[in-house]
């Protein structure tokens, strides 16, 4: 739900208080969250301001989209202005970011970050830089543009800054078509640019629609444009804490240089907040700046197909890309940055069977990572811990960095890109598993995302290869509730996950190919990964656009509720009692089905072993 007036009409909505929160409240709900005080606020005191000014420019027939979400996001901006460029006569949109700043400045005079007067919570984005990252978000995606740069302007609005000398520092940033800057001082000089940009006397409401109803093109999937992201230039375009997150640890790499410090970045958020693409973002730009980085996964999966993709023409470039318990020897300090992706994989030591005895030293692998750069950047969601013995948190990471006097910053990700940009969706998904305090609800679908409940695992199956003969990416994975065998000597691989008459082999344990099968680590990413059924650890980190998930014994619907059935689960790691309690299998084999439900891209479809949890979910999605 997007809100959308003509600018006439805007200026009477926006003048009555109780209008405007009946109707945010609406569409944050639809985003699914509600309004807080904050926000209603600030809707209250920007909104009409800004109808006003579009009244006084006299640009009335402009139509106003008003919390405009960005295509394949749960990113928002804060009005989209929609009309006729006066002079090309084509379809032009003016992207605003409002704020209510009254004075600001540059944060420890790093052009990128500000600083607030009475505003906690630390450093901010630029709003430039902020409103600039919206519109090249949009003329990306957005396939009615068809990626023309001079369709979209952007401003950022601090129309409660009547001191020009209280936000000089702000205007130090570097301004283009995409990305100005305003204050309440400049008023006349706001209403010019409007005009430089919408003719005033042509309604906007036609190109409004053009936008709102615009295909949007394919999501640029992380793997498949690593490689130039990492050797050539940068890829993707950041949005709102993604680019905080770069744009401190650029800070305190610069500063550790300058001061000789040491400084944490934690970054958290659920699957598809973008962490993954923060990673790469920074591995690319700090290696083209020349500094000593590298990134790091406890994921073997996710780490090779990185080797793979990155380093497809570079060989050199998949010595960028190591393991958590690598480490051990590394010397203090030694890098710049040490990029620490599904750091939630995070171990309790390095050691293993493997590990010789010098090495032997009970010393803790957070200690190992933390010390090894002057910025250590750990990336994690804590809902994705799908292992006994993984103990990645922001808690506890804060905790043992502040015990070393370390300086800390934690950068959470609110924001959704994955599952269409469904926030729903993802909250949805957590309370059917019960990781949410409020009870499972139903799934409606939507034109962001969809759900469907198959009847048979057939037809989960016919349903994603009908989905991959269109040019969508899909697998399907599963609990893992069946043997696992080593492909047979002729080299065919076993059927292991058999349900009926309809049977199918896990994806390869090793790296070597068999047949069409890929290794392990890159059945995710290369197109043979389609005849197997993928676990959770082949998944855990990647994305597809069609997700099936195939609901094993281990977890039923009864009464009301999921309850896991240890007895049905074949997991070796989650074998001992003694290592693993009933409760730790419990929350892990929830935190399994998270990670498998949310891969995909456009839509998910689920089967369920069990018939009453089939009952169930088919009651659930409608």
């Amino acid at each position: 739900m997007t809100l959308r007036y003509s600018a006439d009409v805007f200026a009477r909505v926006a003048a009555t208080d109780s209008v405007v929160e009946r109707l945010f409240e609406q569409i944050l709900y639809q985003a699914g969250h509600r309004a807080s005080p904050a926000e209603m606020r600030s809707w209250q005191r920007s909104l009409p301001v800004l109808a006003q000014d579009l009244v006084d420019a006299g640009l009335g027939n402009v139509e106003v989209i008003v919390e405009y979400q960005l295509p394949l996001t749960s990113q928002r901006a804060d009005v989209v202005l929609a009309g006729v460029h006066p002079v090309t006569g084509r379809s032009s949109y003016v992207v605003v970011e409002l704020k209510q700043w009254s004075s600001a400045r540059r944060w420890e005079a790093d052009p990128n970050l500000v600083e607030v007067d009475g505003q906690p919570g630390g450093p901010k984005n630029h709003p430039v830089r902020q409103v600039r990252n919206y519109c090249t978000h949009v003329i990306d995606f957005a396939r009615t543009l068809h990626g023309d740069e001079d369709a979209v302007a952007g401003v950022a609005y601090l129309h409660n800054a009547v001191d020009p000398q209280a936000v000089s520092e702000l205007f130090d940033f570097r301004p283009d078509l995409h990305g100005q800057l305003f204050t309440g001082a400049d008023r006349g000089r706001f209403h010019d640019f409007l005009r430089s940009r919408l003719d005033p006397a042509v309604p906007g409401a036609a190109y409004a629609d053009e936008l709102l109803r615009s295909a949007v093109a394919p999501s640029r999937q992380l793997l498949t444009v690593a490689a130039e992201e990492v050797q050539h230039r940068e890829q993707f375009k950041l949005q709102g804490n993604q680019q905080l997150a770069v744009d401190l640890v650029m800070h305190e790499v610069a500063r550790a240089q300058r001061a000789d410090s040491k400084a944490v970045i934690i970054v958290s958020g659920g699957p598809g907040s973008g962490k993954s693409v923060i990673a790469l973002s920074l591995l690319g730009e700090l290696a083209r700046q020349g500094r000593t980085v590298l990134h790091a996964t406890g994921s073997r999966s996710f780490t090779q197909t990185l080797r793979k993709v990155a380093g497809n023409r570079a060989p050199r470039v998949q010595k960028m890309f190591k393991y958590f318990n690598q480490f051990m020897d590394a010397e203090r300090n030694g890098l710049d940055v040490l990029i620490l992706d599904e750091a939630h994989r995070i171990r309790e030591t390095s050691v293993n069977r493997y590990t010789t005895a010098q090495y032997r030293t009970g010393r803790p692998q957070l200690d190992e990572l933390m010390s090894a750069a002057r910025v250590p950047v750990f990336l994690l969601d804590e809902n994705q811990v799908v292992r006994p013995g993984e103990m990645g948190a922001v808690e506890s990471i804060r905790a043992y960095a502040e015990a070393q006097g370390l300086r800390v910053h934690h950068v959470p990700l609110p924001e959704q890109f994955r599952c269409g940009g469904s926030a729903s969706y993802i909250r949805w998904v957590e309370r059917l598993l019960g990781l949410s305090a409020e009870g499972p609800s139903t799934w409606q679908n939507n034109e962001r995302f969809e759900v469907r409940v198959a009847d048979s695992p057939l037809e989960l199956e016919q349903l994603l290869l009908t989905k991959e003969a269109d040019g969508y990416t899909a697998r399907m994975s599963a609990g893992y509730c069946w043997p696992w065998s080593d492909p047979r000597p002729d080299g065919t691989l076993v059927p292991d996950v058999a349900i009926g008459d309809w049977a199918r082999p896990w994806n390869l344990k090793g790296d070597r190919r068999v047949g069409a099968a890929p290794p392990a680590a890159l059945w995710a990413s290369d197109p043979g990964g389609i005849g197997q059924v993928g676990c959770v650890y082949t998944a855990q980190g990647f994305e597809y656009d069609w997700n099936g998930v195939i609901i094993g014994d281990d977890l039923l619907w009864r009464h009301g509720s999921f309850v896991s059935n240890r007895s049905a689960n074949r997991d070796p790691d989650f074998r001992s009692a003694r290592t693993v309690s009933d409760q730790q299998f419990d929350g892990l084999v929830r935190n399994v089905y998270k990670v498998l439900f949310t891969r995909g891209m456009v839509g998910t479809v689920i089967y369920s072993t069990d018939a009453e949890t089939r009952d169930a979910l088919r009651r659930l999605v409608r």
